[in-house]
């Protein structure tokens, strides 16, 4: 994953809102959601939610699929996973990290 990229995805992640609906579209998994059902379980109006999944799809992060009349968005678990493995890639010097149930690094 190149430097940039990882920049724009936090970026688009550092935003209260941005995060909460990336989360929502996590917890959806790969059936995804209508922008109907975010605005429902985020309590947030249909101009702000547009804007924040613009940005989020700007930044690789969601997905965005039409089905007939509606629009589906989903999380892209594979740029999720990438952003992971670029943030992790040199955790413990190279060498095997084992998490604690806290989290930690044991390296």
């Amino acid at each position: 994953m190149e430097e940039t990229s990882v920049v724009r995805s936090l970026a688009a992640l550092a935003h209260a809102m941005r995060l909460r609906v990336f989360r929502a579209l996590v917890v959806a998994g790969g059936q995804g959601v209508t922008p109907g059902v975010l605005q429902e379980q985020l309590g947030v109006p249909a101009a702000t939610l547009s804007f924040h999944l613009k940005e989020l799809m700007t930044a690789g992060l969601v997905t965005q699929e039409r089905s007939g009349r509606h629009l589906i968005y989903r999380a892209s678990f594979e740029h999720m996973s990438d952003l992971l493995g670029y943030l992790t890639e040199n955790c413990c010097q190279g060498e095997t990290c084992v998490a604690d149930q806290a989290n930690s690094c044991k390296c």
